[in-house]
């Protein structure tokens, strides 16, 4: 990631079935291997709720709809990259079946009362929708 005179804007989402959340393995680095919640960069011309769907069916084959904001997430060093602000949503599940594509390697599905270490801050992000 090149250097830029202001951060990025990603989104990440959060899809439970059956009471897990869904996570992915990361493909790629940084966190190679490590469970991360969906998401990714917003495109040009994309609004923040096309872009989670759209990242979260990209990577994990369902079909969501947002439920609602968790929050925004800011800490200039949550990513090693460089700044990004990521805004978290609550997804329902409207249809797809898991299958990990795109940057994932693998589908995880954690407990949310005691999930693994996870890339980026998303244990942060998931206390916050756990309510935690």
């Amino acid at each position: 990631m090149t250097a830029r005179p202001h951060p990025s804007v990603t989104v990440d989402g959060l899809v439970s079935i059956d009471g897990k959340l869904v996570a992915i393995r990361r493909r790629n680095d940084p966190f190679r291997g490590a469970p991360a919640l969906p998401g990714g960069f917003v495109e040009l011309g994309e609004t923040t709720v096309a872009a989670v769907v759209r990242e979260v069916r990209e990577e994990t084959g369902l079909e969501t709809k947002v439920v609602r904001l968790v929050g925004v997430f800011s800490d200039p060093g949550r990513d090693p990259r460089g700044h990004t602000v990521t805004i978290a949503y609550s997804l329902e599940r409207i249809g797809g079946n898991l299958e990990a594509g795109s940057d994932a390697s693998d589908i995880v599905l954690i407990d949310p009362d005691d999930p693994p270490r996870m890339a980026f801050d998303h244990n942060e992000i998931v206390r916050a929708w756990h309510g935690r």
